[in-house]
């Protein structure tokens, strides 16, 4: 992976292209709220249809698979210990004890401090998704509420990053954001990504969650979802998990528009992570649906796509054992979160 200022650098290149001048407050809004406004009924009306799709008997197992190499397995609880952490990695690296075929989960997603739990108890595992590894995430920037001086973002960041954390899943201004301070949120972000440099010059990846939630209308999360490109995030995330509404299936469809037209427009592939309230397998194959119509199935790899995520991938493997077995098993078959 190339280092931070390198990555920063091509990303300002590219905001500055892409914006025709500065990311400042006056150029960020008129290209904003230049974009094409959301049509709610259509956005809904076409997800709603996207959710109807059913996929073939002979599929189900990929698609069951598939959402589990996707997962980032969360915990993110003040009472998390690192007992908790050991346990949740135990879980993240063989899902299914009683099936050794059964695929790792993309990520492990903790607090900061909780980071060196992780990757001790990950060990040789501890790696690339796309490669067969469980990458750590940490959340950080003031995380859930992301308001904190910039100072202290930055070396929540840094102290995640000196840990051992490969992603880093930042919290966007949520009140400058509503307050339209587009070039304050567009400086932080950018400054967050420079913070995950590491010393051998690799970077850490960047997800930038927008806690749409909050954003009160789907214009705004458009706007937001840009501007996190804009800035160079690696992913745009759904939410914290800690404010409802979190993921919804015509959010997730809103932004993977987003991220398919910036992929048409600069050429760059930008992930998306729903997170929050996912729970059943059947739900989450909606979602691979809305990715598979929506921007291909190039995009159904760990670098492009996750599910934040907790009890979601109990109720994939209860689905996963039926298959198998043929009949539903308790749900003391599989571990608690």
């Amino acid at each position: 992976m190339t280092g931070t200022a390198t990555t920063t650098e091509l990303a300002r290149r590219t905001a500055l292209e892409v914006l025709g001048g500065e990311p400042d407050d006056l150029t960020l809004r008129r290209f904003l709220h230049g974009l094409p406004g959301m049509d709610a009924v259509g956005l809904e009306q076409r997800s709603a249809a996207l959710g109807t799709r059913s996929i073939k008997t002979t599929s189900k197992a990929w698609a069951l698979d598939t959402i589990i190499r996707l997962i980032d397995l969360t915990t993110l609880e003040g009472a998390d210990t690192p007992g908790k952490v050991r346990s949740l990695v135990s879980k993240a690296k063989l899902p299914d004890a009683s099936d050794p075929s059964c695929p790792s989960v993309a990520a492990v997603c903790v607090y900061g401090d909780m980071v060196p739990y992780a990757v001790e108890a990950l060990g040789a595992r501890h790696g690339d998704p796309d490669e067969g590894g469980i990458s750590v995430a940490a959340v950080a920037t003031a995380f859930p509420s992301g308001r904190a001086a910039l100072a202290i973002k930055l070396a929540d960041t840094r102290d995640a990053v000196d840990a051992g954390a490969d992603e880093i899943d930042m919290v966007i201004d949520r009140g400058a954001f509503l307050a339209g301070r587009y070039g304050q949120v567009f400086d932080q972000i950018v400054a967050v990504k420079d913070a995950c440099r590491r010393a051998d010059g690799s970077s850490a990846s960047l997800k930038i969650i927008l806690e749409t939630g909050e954003l009160n209308t789907y214009d705004n999360i458009k706007r937001a979802s840009w501007l996190g490109m804009l800035a160079g995030g690696d992913f745009i995330k759904t939410s914290t998990g800690k404010v409802a509404p979190a993921a919804t299936l015509p959010v997730t469809l809103l932004m993977l528009e987003a991220v398919r037209d910036w992929h048409r427009l600069t050429g760059e592939k930008i992930g998306v992570k729903p997170a929050g309230g996912i729970r059943s397998s059947k739900d989450a194959v909606k979602y691979l649906v809305h990715v598979a119509e929506t921007v291909g199935e190039d995009w159904l790899q760990p670098h492009l796509f996750r599910f934040g995520a907790s009890s979601l991938l109990n109720d994939v493997l209860l689905q996963r054992q039926k298959l198998t077995t043929g009949h539903y098993s308790g749900p003391d078959y599989v571990t608690i979160d």
